[in-house]
């Protein structure tokens, strides 16, 4: 893991993820939330949620972090780590963009 310590909405990330928590995980975004998973978009709350249910906590996702920085912006931070599950398996990198404490931009790319 690096120096930076992990935001509490990207650790609520995380640990809903891990738990199934689909109600936490949807409550660590921002109401106007942009979500972008190669390409695909999903805006505001109900976007996370049905992103969520397709491809995250659905599909059993679990994540190993291995480590998060800071990005080039304020509040922006890049997650690295491993997912497993009944969809994607393998390392990515995820981008957040936090405001008020919240994910106001979550990228996958």
């Amino acid at each position: 893991m690096s120096d930076t310590a992990m935001p509490a909405a990207i650790r609520a990330f995380v640990d809903t993820t891990n738990a199934g928590d689909s109600e936490g995980f949807v409550a660590a975004f921002t109401e106007d939330a942009y979500l972008n998973d190669w390409g695909r978009e999903f805006h505001g709350r109900d976007g996370v949620a049905s992103w969520n249910e397709t491809d995250n906590i659905g599909k059993q996702s679990h994540f190993e972090v291995h480590g998060i920085r800071a990005g080039r912006m304020p509040e922006q931070y890049l997650l690295t780590l491993t997912v497993s599950g009944e969809g994607y398996n393998g390392p990515g990198t995820f981008t957040f963009d936090l405001r008020d404490g919240l994910i106001a931009r979550f990228l996958i790319a």
